[in-house]
């Protein structure tokens, strides 16, 4: 009977022992020790294939760098047997009985090459979990069993699905209305996607406030007149705002959408503190061409540098929003009419009624061959200085430029 009952398990069976015993008719409840002395009358065995979609989107999963681990009440052999059927070589296996007999250091040695958590009880699922963050690991754990309900909490994201009991839907951060793998492949991608957009909003918003911010202060050394009054800074933060709308709109690389990225102070101040002085430079130019080809007086002064901060505000953001070449990564149409549109209204605005209010003045046509030089020096440079940042960082993580 025991072959049998392998045999059934690693043709992915989960088995149901029957037996039977007589007791006297004047038994009322039975107690754990009526479960002695019975007699065994076969086995009752269920087959729960996984879904054909599981195979492709546990795959892609992995493909994305998502590892992919099974823990289960079942036994070792219908594990290994689910784990066939959906392509998954198995690195290692632990069983309750082990975990139960490991303390927490050597489970959390142990995790990190196990993918198969067998016979394991709700308790040492939970463990599990916890060794795992130990390791410095973002962990998700999807179930729709009562058991399921501490580890789903345990977890960062707790997963389960709409016909889960209620107290796992409870415990669960996300409910899946379709049992589909492929969801949750889904809804990571787009995860990245938001996180990378809001990466590019956070890039262009630090690095461009650390340069215009300098350069507000330094201007304030040697100019007898401040370099920009204040109704002009909030409209020039209130177009720049306008210009970063359509960000979470914007496609990302396929590049940061196959693996995962983490939350990265270091890595923002390095960015800013890199590109950001690059706009002060370009600022500080506008200054002498402003005082000393145009020969400019407060109110050109103002409405040069306006028109030239929004734009190199505004326009970087198609250079920094890649890692690669801009040209070969395209903005969403709404991001690119958006930041046009916005750079646009900013040169136009000199010459409607609302100039003399905002404290604008007509600017001269050779203003605008002297900005469009600047822009395309400006951004072929902090294109420049963004590859060497990118190259540097890839050499100090050890991976591939």
């Amino acid at each position: 009977m025991r072959a049998l009952f392998d045999r059934l398990g690693a043709d992915g069976f989960r088995v149901l022992a029957v037996a039977t015993k007589r007791e006297p008719e004047t038994l009322v409840d039975a107690v754990v020790d009526d479960e002695s002395e019975l007699v065994l009358a076969g086995f009752a065995a269920f087959l729960d294939p996984p879904k054909a979609s599981a195979k492709p989107a546990l795959q892609a999963l992995a493909a994305s760098g998502v590892a992919v681990k099974i823990i289960t009440g079942d036994n070792e052999q219908v594990a290994r047997h689910v784990f066939g059927e959906l392509g998954i070589p198995v690195t290692g296996v632990l069983t309750g009985a082990e975990i139960g007999a490991m303390n927490d250091d050597a489970l959390r040695a142990r995790v990190e090459d196990v993918n198969l958590f067998a016979r394991a009880n709700p308790q040492q699922k939970n463990r599990v979990l916890l060794a795992l963050k130990a390791r410095g690991h973002v962990v998700g754990y999807m179930g729709d069993g009562i058991n399921d309900a501490p580890s789903l909490h345990t977890a960062d994201v707790g997963i389960s699905v709409d016909s889960a009991v209620d107290v796992a839907k409870q415990a669960a951060a996300m409910i899946l209305l379709e049992n589909d793998l492929n969801v949750l492949y889904a809804g990571i991608r787009e995860g990245r996607r938001t996180f990378g957009n809001v990466m590019k909003y956070i890039m262009m918003a630090t690095s461009s406030n650390f340069g215009n911010m300098f350069s507000m202060a330094a201007a304030t050394l040697f100019l007898p007149f401040l370099p920009m009054l204040p109704l002009q800074i909030l409209l020039n933060n209130f177009l720049y705002d306008l210009s970063e709308l359509p960000i979470p709109l914007d496609n990302v690389d396929e590049q940061d959408l196959a693996r995962p990225r983490r939350w990265d102070m270091a890595f923002i101040r390095d960015f800013m503190v890199c590109i950001g002085p690059i706009s002060s430079i370009f600022d500080f130019l506008t200054f002498w061409l402003l005082l000393k080809v145009l020969h400019a007086d407060e109110t050109l002064f103002h409405t040069g540098w306006f028109v030239e901060s929004l734009a190199t505000q505004v326009l970087v953001i198609f250079v920094i929003r890649t890692r690669g070449s801009p040209f070969a990564s395209r903005p969403h149409p709404a991001l690119l009419l958006t930041s046009l549109g916005i750079v646009g209204v900013a040169m136009v605005l000199p010459f409607t009624p609302l100039a003399g209010m905002l404290g604008f003045t007509p600017l001269p046509p050779e203003f605008f061959g002297l900005l469009a030089g600047l822009m395309i020096v400006y951004l072929v440079l902090v294109e420049i200085v963004k590859r060497w940042f990118y190259r540097r960082l890839a050499q100090r993580q050890g991976a591939p430029a």
